[in-house]
């Protein structure tokens, strides 16, 4: 695969990030570029200056996994990054990133029943699937009311990237709505290199490129997270303010597809408003494929 311009830029952009002082090197006077120079990098990483620019020019079909490591240690790549980078090797081998040849499901795991079974046994939190293209295809019963306002009145596959960057109500629904639409982006890109022949995902990118300046400048940076574990702050339409805990689980039987929960410390005012988002739902009629619209919910 061709992928050498990804290469280039997700290069580049570490080697911009890390400073002489950082790198234990003297900083000296008189430099043109943000951060190391391509010799600097060379030096840290015990390779030759041309060696190291044909990397940085995307050449990185067939290297070494020493050489990748070493450029990682030379660039400061967190996990995430330096699992990116070993992606885009891969891609660039022409691998799949599980190793195996790539398998395409005879149906959505949408439709697979013991799916749908075990998120329905997760009563007290917020329990949604989504898939590499961050389209969210099963949720429990409370995920579907706390992500009514993305699901709206149904029709279109919800979708997590769509709703930040093209919904205005996400900035209602996220009040640190920079964080996640920097967050969102960083899961796509990581998303991206580990499965570059994803052509959902592409057609996502291109689609918001054009339709977002925010993403497409997000999306240039070429930052990689993965989602993992942490706290959020939402705003929900019907119980207010709540700030929940996350915990995002491989779906094994699908590979891409991961399970995102979210739960409120016990005894917390976000606790009783999960419940109340929870008594809130089950009082209202939903339709298949579609959510209930917000409304305040009874005091």
């Amino acid at each position: 695969m061709d992928n050498r311009a990804d290469v280039r830029d997700f290069l580049m952009s570490r080697r911009a990030k890390v400073t002489p002082e950082q790198a234990g090197l003297p900083a000296g006077a008189g430099r043109r570029v943000a951060g190391l120079r391509r010799s600097e990098v060379a030096m840290l990483a015990d390779v030759s200056v041309e060696y190291y620019s044909k990397l940085e020019r995307g050449s990185i079909a067939g290297v070494s996994a020493g050489v990748l490591d070493a450029v990682a240690r030379a660039l400061q790549l967190d996990d995430t990054e330096r699992a990116h980078l070993f992606d885009l090797a891969r891609a660039a081998d022409g691998i799949p990133v599980s190793g195996r040849p790539r398998r395409r499901p005879a149906k959505s795991p949408a439709t697979r029943p013991s799916l749908h079974w075990a998120l329905d046994a997760m009563t007290d939190g917020v329990a949604v699937v989504r898939n590499a293209q961050m389209d969210v295809i099963a949720f429990n019963a409370l995920g579907r009311a706390f992500y009514a306002p993305m699901i709206g009145d149904g029709g279109r596959t919800p979708n997590l990237a769509r709703f930040q960057f093209l919904d205005p109500v996400s900035r209602e629904f996220y009040p640190d709505w920079e964080l996640f639409a920097d967050m969102c982006v960083a899961v796509m890109r990581a998303e991206a290199g580990r499965d570059p022949h994803n052509r959902a995902l592409q057609d996502l990118v291109g689609e918001l490129s054009t339709r977002s300046d925010t993403f497409r400048g997000l999306w240039g940076a070429h930052n990689v997270r993965t989602h993992g574990a942490g706290t959020k702050r939402f705003t929900h339409p019907v119980v207010g303010e709540l700030t929940l805990a996350y915990e995002e689980f491989a779906v094994t039987a699908e590979p891409g597809h991961v399970l995102l929960v979210y739960t409120a410390e016990p005894g917390s005012p976000s606790a009783e408003r999960l419940r109340l988002l929870a008594s809130w739902a089950a009082e209202q009629p939903v339709l298949p494929g579609a959510a209930p619209a917000p409304r305040q919910a009874r005091k």
